[in-house]
């Protein structure tokens, strides 16, 4: 099981104006944003191995990003990226790996080779739900991204251990959750559309996703986010 809820007095957001931490110090740092859900994966997957003392957050505001990111830290200058072991290592995806395999806490990836093979498969599918979904956003929303969602409540229906995806809870949850969190937000409000309407097993999952403290901790604030979509999309169109 995870380890017990720490609640965490989370650090200021860092702009353009603030000092870079020590580089290389033997503290090892996760570059975030509280509101980035690439970011959020690995935030959750540092929460739900209790490596809060461990991994320091570093949050960025990356509407106004400090210059030094880029220049010294990670030339990409995208969040997330972890400074472990002398180097920088990106990617969310790569990095709720990379977490799970060098740190202490329990396992987020399964052995059982059944397991083992539909999370790779879901893995790979993760790119092409938030790309279906998010193309709906410029379009006419629920009409072209039922689909996704379709896709999602099938793949829950694979194992009956549990009510994640692999059964048990996993890193292809944490892979999902942060954008499934906004999609159920934005299109609920901009379109009315509920994503769990038919589809029982993803309202479930949603559900007890609401109740893992790693995951809790890491969620955004609805009316911003519903916001900061509005600008994005409603600019686009």
């Amino acid at each position: 099981m995870a380890s017990p809820a720490v609640v965490e007095s989370l650090p200021p957001s860092l702009n353009s104006s603030a000092e870079q931490p020590p580089l290389f110090d033997g503290t090892i740092k996760l570059y975030t944003c509280y509101k980035c859900p690439f970011a959020q994966r690995v935030w959750i997957t540092r929460n739900y191995k209790g490596l809060q003392e461990k991994i320091k957050l570093v949050p960025l505001i990356l509407e106004d990003r400090p210059a030094w990111y880029k220049e010294k830290v990670y030339p990409m200058n995208k969040v997330p990226s972890l400074e472990h072991n002398g180097k920088i290592i990106g990617e969310s995806l790569d990095l709720i790996k990379y977490v799970d395999s060098n740190f202490e806490g329990p396992s987020l990836f399964p052995d059982d080779p059944e397991k083992k093979k539909f999370g790779e498969e879901l893995w790979s599918y993760v790119d092409e739900f938030m790309k279906i979904v998010y193309t709906s956003f410029k379009g006419e929303g629920p009409k072209e991204c039922g689909s996704a969602f379709d896709h999602l409540e099938s793949a829950l229906g694979k194992f009956e251990d549990g009510p994640f995806f692999l059964g048990q809870f996993s890193g292809v949850d944490i892979a999902y959750i942060t954008f499934v969190e906004r999609f159920q937000i934005v299109l609920s409000e901009l379109w009315k559309y509920d994503i769990t309407a038919g589809r029982p097993k993803l309202a479930a999952w949603i559900e007890e996703m609401n109740k893992i403290d790693a995951y809790k901790q890491t969620k955004t604030d609805p009316i911003e986010l519903v916001e900061s979509y509005k600008k994005r999309f409603t600019a686009q169109q």
